[in-house]
């Protein structure tokens, strides 16, 4: 075994689900160039200085290399180290430029200066006595972070989840590790089950320890909702995923199981396991649903009449199923109106505001993201509001204000792209609309689901009880737009047609290898569409790519877009992830405390190295992120298809090869072409086009919403018809 001590220079790669990392280091002892070393060591950032243990290794391809067996991190010994450490943004309030005056002031006794004899800061050119007290304060909270990551370290976590630790449990994280390290997977954002484990298993935890099993059977859970949208389990199916994730017997799996059941901390209903959010908002959810489609309403007035009359005054014609849906709103508390793009939704939710409107009644508009929001906005007239905005989300008490204590003040409620709403989230919107209210469900079952766990508009229409609107003629305008047409050619199973005509709004490009078709992706952002079509480069062109992976996914598309397409801003370097002021970013959670939510996309405005705080311009926010929160942002020059749900763009690209094959469905294509509202193009081959199109087989959630909704509720007394005059 080797030793090998150094400062790290830069982080090449880094693996945040795994924690392999490439980096380069100076080492001491080598001259020239930094050496590259590599190894899960899961954090590393540049300026901190490292002891490393392994040994040395010729890669194929990329020569000599120090393989990491383990490693710890040593406060710097030279004058250039200390620079580099303190500037490297560990220390709130110093940055490059700061460290750079504070070490050439005091040399070597940098650091003990700052520890011993902080009031000496003061010295420093352009350091009062203020702003030496932020720094000693951050010094401070560095050392007893310090402390925690020394225990950290020793268990295989790193710097930056050190952080994120101490901001969750302070002085008590190594007690509350040590007492239950399977916590952090649930409790701190951004470490999963598996490092959770690995840290568990440092510190003595079995493999067939009932702690460790008992939290796989929650981690399987979790997992089966957020990835992929399961809102329970079967219970034979969760006993075998759990056998093959946690490599233990299914004789240990089911009686912790039992006995997480018995303490409540999953639910078993008949066959099915759920953990208890999922298991209470889709039973909420489907008593709602079931409430509001038993009132009955008696109409007053000439209906037809009042139709007429708005016809006639904006000048729009509506077709007979188009009128069968306001006739409907004015006899039904729930409704779902559906239909494929051209068909007429939006004419239709005009048509229904025009209507209430003349009714005085009090109408509300909502959607899932803001981009929905924003395009319900623009096409209706009517302000919308994103369903979070709209229940009035409190950080202070982490809950919504409107809810069914404190209901909206509403008549109609109508909500758009309810495709992407999930079981959680609709439970809440439910609950916060009195049963007096009609509640109209916009969206397109044909699209994906929602991201989160659910599939809440096709459950609602599967079950019967609720009044459905499906419009399905595409209108004269919108037969003339090639997206519209081959959305639904698609839609139907059928080869689109991809022929390229000139002042089209649909193009297929023919590019074989991948690494070609990410060429070509990047020269249609970089110029053939903006020197076309006038459009920006960043804000109006949006790339979507099926997966994450390979050299058309997500992580490759954006890296080389960002080279090309801002080469130049202020950048920095955080767990492996480079990041530039005008970047374009996505939040990937949701975050209640800055108003900003999973899909939210924005522009990187400014950094601030010293106080490690980085601003991003949101559509109509700004928020700021400390850096150990900047795993909350990703590149979004390319977004998966997705993520994109409830947006649209002006331009779509969509890489398509049979690199992705795993991910090329019928429903995900079609999802991505109906995103664009004025141009499609696809690079790709025919091949890969012709599998999505042929691909039909959309992996089934495991729900029960659609026959809770059948079943009603159990308490008789909400059975009640009501009657309601509209």
């Amino acid at each position: 075994m080797e030793r090998l001590q150094g400062i790290v220079d830069r982080i090449t790669f880094q693996n945040a689900e795994t924690g392999y990392t490439v980096a380069r280091l100076q080492a001491e002892g080598h001259r020239g160039d930094p050496v590259t070393v590599v190894g899960e060591v899961l954090s590393l950032n540049p300026g901190e200085s490292v002891v490393l243990e392994g040994e040395w290794m010729t890669h194929k391809q990329y020569g000599r290399q120090f393989k990491i067996s383990s490693y710890q991190m040593v406060y710097p010994s030279s004058v250039e180290g200390m620079r580099r450490y303190l500037g490297s943004g560990l220390i709130k309030g110093v940055g490059p430029v700061t460290a750079k005056r504070i070490v050439s002031h005091f040399g070597q006794e940098t650091l003990q200066v700052i520890e011993q004899e902080p009031d000496r800061l003061t010295e420093v050119e352009g350091l009062g006595a203020k702003r030496a007290r932020l720094i000693v304060k951050a010094w401070e909270a560095q050392r007893e972070i310090h402390n925690v990551m020394l225990f950290l370290q020793s268990h295989g976590v790193g710097t930056g989840f050190a952080v994120k630790i101490w901001k969750r449990y302070g002085q008590e994280a190594v007690s509350m590790i040590q007492e239950n390290p399977y916590r952090l997977a649930t409790e701190v954002w951004g470490i999963g089950f598996q490092t959770a484990d690995e840290i568990a298993q440092k510190m003595g935890i079995e493999t067939f320890s009932e702690k460790r099993i008992c939290a796989g059977i929650q981690h399987v859970l979790n997992e089966a909702a957020d990835k992929n949208g399961n809102v329970y389990l079967p219970r034979e199916a969760l006993i075998e995923m759990c056998i093959e994730t946690l490599e233990v017997p299914g004789e240990k799996v089911g009686p912790c199981l039992d006995g997480l059941v018995q303490d409540e901390t999953v639910i078993l209903e008949e066959d099915r396991v759920y953990i208890p959010p999922l298991f209470y908002s889709e039973k909420g959810t489907a008593t709602r649903c079931y409430q509001l489609s038993q009132v009955q309403r008696i109409e007053l007035g000439d209906i037809p009449r009042e139709i007429a009359a708005i016809e006639a005054r904006t000048g729009v014609q509506f077709a007979p199923l188009q009128k069968q849906a306001l006739q409907k709103v004015l006899s039904h508390n729930l409704l779902v109106l559906t239909g494929g793009p051209g068909t007429g939704k939006t004419t239709t939710i005009k048509g229904l505001i025009a209507l209430l409107e003349a009714r005085k009644k009090r109408i509300l508009l909502a959607a899932p993201t803001g981009r929905a929001a924003k395009r319900m906005s623009e096409a209706t007239g009517y302000e919308a509001k994103t369903i979070h905005r709209l229940l009035k989300y409190s950080p202070q008490e982490h809950a919504f204000e409107k809810n069914f204590e404190n209901q909206l003040e509403v008549d109609v409620l109508i909500v758009d792209e309810v495709s992407m709403v999930d079981v959680v989230l609709m439970n809440s919107l439910l609950r916060a609309v009195p049963i007096s209210a009609s509640v109209i469900l916009v969206g397109d079952t044909d699209q994906l689901p929602s991201v989160g766990p659910g599939n809440v508009l096709r459950d609602i229409i599967a079950s019967g009880e609720v009044e459905t609107v499906m419009l399905n003629e595409i209108f004269r305008q919108a037969q003339e737009s090639r997206i519209v047409m081959n959305a639904h050619a698609i839609n139907a199973g059928e080869f689109p047609d991809v022929r390229n005509v000139r002042d089209s709004d649909f193009f297929f490009l023919e590019v074989g290898e991948p690494e070609q078709v990410a060429k070509t992706v990047c020269g249609l952002c970089a110029s053939r569409l903006p020197r076309t079509y006038g459009l920006d480069p960043i804000d109006d062109i949006q790339v979507l790519s099926p997966m994450y992976r390979g050299e058309t996914g997500a992580f490759n598309l954006n890296r080389v877009l960002q080279d090309t397409l801002n080469p130049n801003g202020q950048e920095m370097i955080r767990g492996g992830m480079q990041l530039r002021v005008g970047d374009k970013v996505m939040q990937v959670r949701n975050n209640y405390d800055k108003d900003v939510f999973n899909g939210d996309i924005g522009r990187i405005v400014e950094m601030d190295l010293d106080e490690q705080v980085m601003t991003v311009a949101f559509q109509d926010r700004v928020a700021g992120y400390e850096f150990s929160e900047l795993d909350e942002l990703v590149l979004a020059y390319t977004i998966t298809v997705h993520k994109s749900q409830g947006s649209e763009y002006k331009a779509v690209i969509l890489p398509l090869t049979t690199q992705h094959y795993m991910m090329l469905q019928r429903n995900l294509l079609y999802t991505a072409i109906t995103r664009a509202r004025d141009l499609v193009v696809i690079v790709g081959t025919k091949q890969a086009l012709g599998m999505a199109v042929k691909n039909n087989q959309v992996a089934k959630r495991h729900t029960s919403l659609a026959e809770r909704i059948r079943l009603g509720v159990e308490d008789p007394g909400a059975l009640r018809i009501q009657e309601v005059l509209f």
